[in-house]
């Protein structure tokens, strides 16, 4: 297959009016969750449903599209995603431990509505976000120099003075996320088609269950089941991020991103390239083309061309759309360097 093989519009997704009917193999994107993630202007609502109606069009029929969403407005993705004529088939769990939970102590606010000072207790440090090296070159300490102010700001630990607040100490508003939801979708068979007539004139229809099984663990796992799979387990919905401890491997697992892994790279929301190759290979074969309406920072790309499938993406911001472009380009000179043996 040629590497090269890709192509970035600096442009709306919606239309898609460049890609032909019926010549796409699957969809993966990441679209805005419609939570307003970190305030991002672009993340403050689910995208126009006409996207997926897009997608229906140029998706080859039997051909699957993975949509990532968020837990609290899945359920109208969902409906969008039904309202185009596509077929919910499943949804997968992005699992992992280190979600950060969006909460406050309601004790504190009680003591506010009650116009009681909080108790000060001290000063704290604490690990902000996810670096490269981990909490030990990433501390926001308890000194904190304002800017504007030109002095120092301490961040303090406050526990609740009236005796309401002290009664309702350590209630919040939400649980820790652990997981992210990705909607599984397949356009339906033509009338009258069945899969194996569909995988031989489309080569869509089905999931690629040979390429993305569970391998067994190394001189600890016996083989499971009456008639074990030499190549593993098939894959499951559940795709981790973090061991379980659970006695054996039975959940794909792939380490998420920690920022500044490119130097290059500022997207807030990239996702795990291992993550998007597992997802690729599940959906396609080789030399098939995947659709990413939403490109963000092109991992998705990526993980094609590291999987050896063609990808046609859509992003309309210029800097994120060039630095698609430059990681496209580096994994194809590294996949070139790999083929030809070069170091």
């Amino acid at each position: 297959m040629d590497l090269h093989y890709h192509r970035i519009y600096n442009q709306s997704c919606y239309g898609l009016s460049e890609i032909e009917q019926e010549s796409i193999d699957a969809a993966i994107t990441d679209p805005p969750y419609g939570i307003g993630f970190q305030a991002h202007e672009w993340d403050k609502a689910l995208p126009d449903a006409q996207i997926w109606q897009d997608c229906y069009r140029v998706l080859k029929p039997g051909g699957y599209a993975l949509v990532f969403s968020s837990i609290r407005l899945m359920h109208h993705l969902m409906l969008d995603l039904e309202k185009a004529n596509f077929r919910i088939k499943d949804v997968l769990m992005w699992a992992f431990l280190n979600g950060m939970p969006k909460s406050r102590d309601v004790g504190l606010d009680i003591d506010k509505e009650l116009g009681v000072e909080s108790t000060k207790v001290g000063t704290y440090n604490y690990v902000q976000g996810y670096k490269r090296g981990g909490a030990d070159n990433y501390y926001a300490t308890s000194q904190r120099t304002n800017q504007d102010r030109g002095d120092e700001e301490k961040k303090y630990r406050y526990e609740p003075a009236s005796e309401e607040g002290k009664n309702y100490q350590g209630w919040g508003m939400g649980i820790k996320p652990c997981y992210e939801p990705i909607i599984m979708v397949q356009k339906p068979l033509p009338s009258g088609t069945n899969v194996a007539q569909n995988m031989l004139k489309y080569g869509t229809g089905a999931l690629n269950l040979e390429d993305t099984r569970m391998p067994y663990e190394a001189g600890e796992e016996g083989k499971v089941g009456h008639n074990p799979h030499p190549k593993g387990r098939v894959t499951g919905n559940v795709l981790r991020t973090d061991p379980f401890e659970d006695g054996y491997d039975k959940f794909f697992l792939v380490p998420k991103v920690r920022q500044h892994a490119d130097d290059f790279n500022h997207h807030p929301t990239k996702k795990p390239v291992k993550l998007m190759e597992h997802l690729v290979k599940l959906v396609t074969h080789e030399k098939s083309t995947v659709l990413d309406p939403f490109t963000g920072s092109g991992s998705t790309g990526v993980a094609c061309v590291n999987q050896q499938r063609k990808f046609v993406g859509f992003e309309k911001d210029t800097d994120y759309a060039d630095i698609t472009e430059k990681r496209i380009s580096a994994a194809i000179k590294a996949r070139t360097n790999q083929n030809t043996g070069k170091a």
